[in-house]
């Protein structure tokens, strides 16, 4: 079937993730892969008090993922995350193709590349021609210089 790339977020029991913050956020690379995707970006969203009681927790810890998934895969995916007891909610979104690259590299902290960032430095220097020394007629450049140090010698520099 199809790969898309989506986009999770989570709503961590906070206490849970206090007590092991490693194990409760290793658990949805595991959940990823069992499903047949490829997590691309995983990283703490934001700890924060919730509009209302979830499960009777009133804090949550936030997490954002990326991952890669086939499309028909996404149910059995939700189904593992409302079966872990660290999870509160969570919401599965797919990426607009367009946007994954933005998302992704937003999400791994790298900076954004724009389309003239992406050019080679070959096709940037073509766009400006720059004129060597060798390109001009040799005829030319010998008389520049005669000109120049006749000006000198006579004293007339303007």
């Amino acid at each position: 079937m199809a790969q898309n790339v989506y986009e999770c977020m989570f709503i961590f029991d906070s206490n849970s993730y206090a007590r092991d913050p490693n194990g409760v956020s290793n658990k949805i690379p595991t959940m990823v892969e069992d499903c047949g995707g490829e997590i691309l970006a995983s990283r703490l969203w934001n700890e924060q008090k919730l509009a209302y009681p979830i499960r009777g927790r009133r804090k949550g810890t936030y997490w954002l993922s990326y991952f890669r998934m086939d499309s028909n895969k996404v149910a059995e995916f939700n189904r593992a995350c409302r079966l872990n007891d660290s999870i509160l909610r969570n919401l599965t979104l797919k990426v607009e193709p367009r946007l994954e690259n933005a998302l992704v590299a937003h999400a791994r902290g790298e900076p954004l590349v724009t389309e003239e960032e992406e050019k080679p430095p070959e096709a940037a220097n073509a766009e400006k021609p720059k004129v060597t020394e060798e390109e001009i007629p040799a005829e030319e450049a010998v008389a520049a210089m005669e000109n120049s140090d006749a000006k000198e010698e006579d004293g007339d520099t303007g």
